[in-house]
């Protein structure tokens, strides 16, 4: 008798969100990540890149820094580059906007969100600083003048939720909900934003995660049931697909930047942060994800494979990054 692989049969079913002008589809699927023989998957899981409304150079570790070397000093040439590299979603986060940092207004993030919009056409995500007052600032004034072009605004909190979902809701844009790692404030937060009338294809969901290691293990249990409540239990409020920005995380470790003289034991340093990247990027695509935020663009195209190559099957192609081995 042939072996048959046992299956289980979901009752629930992730929503599909579009995003960007061109509407490129997050969700649909009806079985967990990756359980191909057991659902459909009519997305893949959508990979993105982040980019800066300033040169981080003096911030960023120099395996990064070096991967956008010339472009990191311009949003437009830079979200290009993204693109060149394979990124399905490109994150502008208008990091200058902080007051604690640059404290730059409405008008400039408007500019640059002009910029990323001229320079690339694949879907736009502007992220603020988590600061209320001045992301409901520039991003109800994004929100109004790009009306139509269905950016992703976020991240769209139980403290501004209802300045910030008005303003997608009035002008057609998507909005990224994100909540403290908690599945019931995550549905909450979803509640709230139907409550304000936005509809469920204008929702993601950012449950919120850390770099490797404690702060990983717990987000993804998280996303876990999240995932399961979706599907296996029926909760149409928590049926959105959801999106993580590990990346920032894992690349201001100290791991991910201590240069490879001064701990060689850790491994080549312009792999090493790469690495870590691609192992959380495997393990919450597992969990449920349906959008990566990341930063490197070889960690792109691991993940690119993994996800084709656990999605349709096949043999792995060669030219991946090659990891040096560190001799002690």
């Amino acid at each position: 008798m042939a072996f048959q692989i046992p299956t289980v049969k979901y009752s629930g079913k992730i929503n599909q969100v579009p995003v960007g002008a061109k509407k490129v589809l997050l969700g649909g699927q009806t079985a967990y990540n990756f359980h191909t023989f057991e659902g459909e998957f009519p997305n893949k899981p959508k990979i993105a890149l982040d980019v800066w409304d300033y040169d981080p150079k003096d911030e960023w570790p120099a395996a990064l820094v070096e991967a956008f070397q010339g472009v990191t000093g311009d949003p437009a040439a830079w979200a290009k580059k993204c693109v060149e590299y394979g990124a399905d979603i490109v994150v502008l986060h208008l990091k200058s906007s902080d007051p604690n940092a640059q404290n730059t207004g409405a008008a400039e993030a408007i500019a640059n969100v002009q910029k990323v919009l001229d320079a690339v056409d694949v879907p736009v995500i502007v992220f603020g600083v988590d600061n209320k007052d001045k992301d409901v600032e520039t991003l109800a004034a994004i929100a109004e003048k790009f009306a139509g072009k269905n950016l992703v605004l976020g991240p769209v909190t139980d403290k501004n939720y209802k300045q910030i979902g008005a303003q997608a809701l009035a002008y057609g844009h998507t909005v990224i909900a994100r909540s403290p790692i908690d599945v019931n404030l995550a549905k909450q937060l979803n509640i709230l934003l139907t409550g304000l009338g936005l509809p469920l294809d204008k929702i993601i969901v950012d449950p919120t995660t850390g770099g490797l290691g404690y702060g990983m293990e717990y987000g993804y249990s998280v996303m876990e049931r999240i995932q399961m409540a979706a599907l296996v239990q029926q909760d149409d409020n928590l049926q959105q697909p959801m999106i993580s920005f590990f990346g920032e995380d894992v690349w201001k470790t100290k791991e991910a930047s201590l240069p490879t003289a001064e701990n060689p034991q850790l491994g080549d340093a312009q792999c090493r942060g790469v690495l870590m990247e691609v192992t959380e990027a495997v393990a919450v695509l597992h969990a449920g994800i349906s959008v990566i935020s990341m930063r490197h663009p070889a960690s792109v195209k691991i993940v690119r494979e993994y996800i084709d190559k656990v999605t349709d099957g096949g043999a792995v192609s060669g030219g991946l990054p090659e990891v040096p081995i560190t001799k002690f």
